[in-house]
């Protein structure tokens, strides 16, 4: 059975962060929040690692990484702009990138292996690695039976301001039958809400199950999601704000039948950056991390 990839997705620009979060850093050591999901990926089986990113920071990223993964792990980049799309859909006004779903694509023709995708500026904890990777190395390539790793809403909410989750509906089989993006879920006065699309803001149950952009997929996502994408274009190409996320291609094949999703719960505290406010938070739980022996103080 081939080792597991992991797809990072990097390229987003980080407008509510103030800069380029993914290459910042969090401890004295110099460690990015990436360098502990590589080194648990690395622990938990993955034998290779796709950076998807932009043109521009390229050089930055293969300079940060290169010199630390060499011998450690196969690395591959591949990048994703606004006109990496099909010519006819190409849009001048557009000004950010198309979306999760989108980046995900552009790495179809470097894996052919099952693979897991995660955001690069969050922090997901060694289990979750080990689990995902775990089915991973069990599941048929060719199948369309996907997994994802599911986290408690409670647990993944920043105290500064507004954040997007993926709401996920469990069956008592413990499969996804749906999942709805909440693009602003946020803390007021000590309870949960999130924006509906007209702005009224509506309670939602701490408890409830989330989507962290880590997915567990097999190459036949590739098939079914580029299809979508194309319809998906079809639809918003002249639209300069739509994007085409991950968990929307997700519930399509759920809800169409066309492939199913187990999740996988963990229960740890997720952290990361959304806003400069968090970094302070994040560098103090690392260091408690490395002061516990859960890391070496020197990852590599």
């Amino acid at each position: 059975m081939d080792k597991p990839t992991l797809v990072i997705l990097a390229a987003g620009i980080g407008s509510r962060y103030g800069g380029l979060k993914q290459l910042d850093t969090f401890s004295e050591q110099g460690d990015t929040i990436l360098d502990f999901s590589i080194y648990d990926a690395i622990q938990a089986g993955f034998g290779k690692v796709v950076f998807i990113i932009r043109k521009s920071i390229e050089a930055d990223f293969k300079a940060f990484f290169n010199p630390k993964l060499e011998g450690k792990i196969k690395v591959e980049y591949v990048f994703q702009e606004i006109d990496t799309i099909p010519e006819k859909y190409r849009d001048n006004n557009r000004k950010k990138p198309w979306g999760t779903g989108h980046a995900l694509l552009m790495a179809k023709d470097v894996i052919s292996e099952n693979f897991a995708v995660i955001n690069a500026d969050d922090f997901y904890g060694r289990a979750a690695f080990v689990g995902i990777a775990e089915v991973l190395k069990n599941t048929d390539k060719n199948s369309s039976n996907f997994n994802m790793m599911g986290y408690v809403l409670k647990n993944t909410i920043s105290e500064y301001g507004f954040v997007s989750r993926g709401e996920c509906n469990v069956n008592k089989n413990g499969f996804l039958t749906g999942i709805t993006e909440r693009t602003h879920i946020e803390k007021i006065e000590g309870k949960l809400k999130f924006k509906e699309a007209d702005g009224v803001l509506k309670p939602i149950s701490e408890d409830t199950i989330v989507s962290m952009n880590f997915f567990g997929f097999t190459p036949k996502y590739f098939e079914l999601s580029e299809s979508l994408f194309e319809d998906f274009l079809k639809d918003n190409y002249k639209e300069p704000k739509a994007e085409f996320f991950i968990p929307l291609v997700v519930n399509h094949l759920i809800v169409s039948g066309t492939a199913s999703m187990q999740v996988l719960k963990s229960d740890a505290r997720w952290f990361g950056v959304t806003y400069i406010e968090d970094k302070d938070y994040v560098t103090s739980e690392i260091q408690k991390l490395k002061d516990t022996g859960v890391y070496p103080k020197n990852l590599w």
